[in-house]
């Protein structure tokens, strides 16, 4: 595997693929420079080479648009601070003027690109195509974009002699700075050390874990974390379920579930996940009280019941003691632990005793030796809340990169690197 540290950058260019999809307020101003703080030791090993870094990024989904909320010249100033130096911003991605700016930079100086999706052949979508095109217009749409695509590509492979892949969180796209340029640079084509770490966390995890290996799968539904599950049963000795998900397994065994969350079209697969759960020996634990609402609002009446013991009216908003005393000791007897989702609606503060008591479960794991791996969106926003991401052994960076890799699948960004 080719990362930053077995190359020498002086005197080149490097194209870094980074993540600064960040979140922005009302003023334009970054609000969470968590992505921006994990692509430093990439950039800086470049720098200190005595290369220079040409960055490349994407800013919501402004779809081939050209839209100034969706600027990366928002994130300069942020940049700048967390880098210590200035940089270079060009208004565009490709063309004349950003060529001749990228052609201008020195050894130790840094150029940030504008939005690579102000440019529909980054995501490579047949655009421009009304509801009522007829099927050959469809591919003849498809045809340009995919021309225009490499001709984007090719403009972007001439800034620099060199590509760096350093954004997990887009990994799973098939998209023109994560898939396609990698091709331009036979050689000279390599992993940044986010990317470098996150594939170190994973391969740890799923194919040299230390037993007993738990994994604890909450968030709203099964139907997003089929694949992920099936694939765990086959490594896991314990699959913790929480969160919103529970319900549908909950009924499928024909508990009472009142007003919970539940996919109606899932029960039999969730009977089909506990068979198989049992077939391969994999202890596959439910909660067993819950926290109840008479509505979705923190201000709400609430009891306590068992988890099959549902009322009318009533939604489960978080899990109860009983569940938190049972998969806390679960965890700390563990000497692996991948966690996705939450187990309730942790947002709201009398709802979050849950999945803080799961948070802090895994950190203790973690302080008796256990490896523990974090990653989801919501799992990653919990542990950084609760103040206990550095007492975990790894934080994902890539929510939907991180599950797809989970299920087994080859993520684009990293099989062009890798082949």
């Amino acid at each position: 595997m080719l990362t930053v540290d077995k190359f020498n950058f002086s005197g080149k260019r490097a194209i870094v693929r980074v993540d600064f999809n960040v979140p922005l307020n009302s003023n334009f101003e970054v609000t969470d420079d968590n992505r921006i703080r994990g692509a430093m030791p990439t950039i800086k090993k470049i720098l200190a080479d005595g290369g220079s870094a040409i960055l490349m990024s994407h800013l919501g989904r402004p779809d081939g648009k050209v839209l100034e909320k969706y600027s990366l010249k928002h994130v300069v100033s942020t940049l700048e601070k967390v880098l210590g130096k200035p940089v270079k911003f060009a208004d565009d991605c490709v063309g004349e003027k950003v060529e001749k700016m990228a052609a201008d930079l020195k050894a130790g100086e840094v150029l940030l690109l504008e939005n690579l999706r102000f440019h529909e052949e980054e995501e490579g979508k047949p655009y421009h195509l009304g509801k009522d095109a007829t099927d050959e217009e469809k591919k003849a749409g498809k045809a340009q974009v995919k021309e225009s695509q490499k001709e984007f590509v090719k403009n972007l492979s001439k800034l620099a002699d060199c590509y760096v892949n350093d954004a997990f969180g887009t990994a799973h796209r098939a998209h023109a700075s994560t898939s396609l340029i990698a091709a331009h640079f036979p050689g000279k084509s390599m992993f940044g050390y986010l990317i470098g770490n996150e594939l170190l966390a994973m391969e740890k995890v799923l194919h040299n874990p230390v037993k007993p290996f738990t994994a604890i799968m909450g968030g709203a539904k099964v139907s997003d974390k089929i694949l992920v599950i099936e694939n765990l049963l086959d490594k896991v000795d314990n699959l913790i379920i929480g969160g919103g998900m529970t319900y549908t397994f909950i009924k499928a065994q024909g508990g009472n579930i009142g007003k919970s969350l539940c996919e109606e079209d899932k029960l039999d697969l969730a009977l089909d996940l506990i068979k198989k759960a049992k077939a391969k020996g994999v202890n596959l634990i439910l909660p067993v009280d819950q926290i109840l609402a008479d509505k979705f609002d923190n201000e709400a009446n609430t009891k306590i019941t068992d988890i099959d013991k549902g009322e009318d009216g009533m939604m489960g908003l978080d899990i109860g003691p009983k569940t938190i005393k049972l998969l806390s000791d679960v965890i700390e007897n563990s000497k692996t632990v991948l966690w996705n989702g939450p187990m309730g609606v942790f947002e709201m503060k009398n709802f979050q005793k849950g999945t803080v008591a799961i948070a802090e479960a895994i950190t203790r794991a973690t302080a008796k030796g256990a490896y523990s791996l974090v990653g989801g969106g919501d799992s990653v926003a919990a542990v950084n809340k609760f103040g206990l991401a550095d007492k975990v052994s790894y934080v994902s960076t890539g929510g939907g990169a991180m599950l797809e890799y989970i299920e087994g699948k080859d993520l684009p960004g990293i099989k062009a690197i890798r082949g």
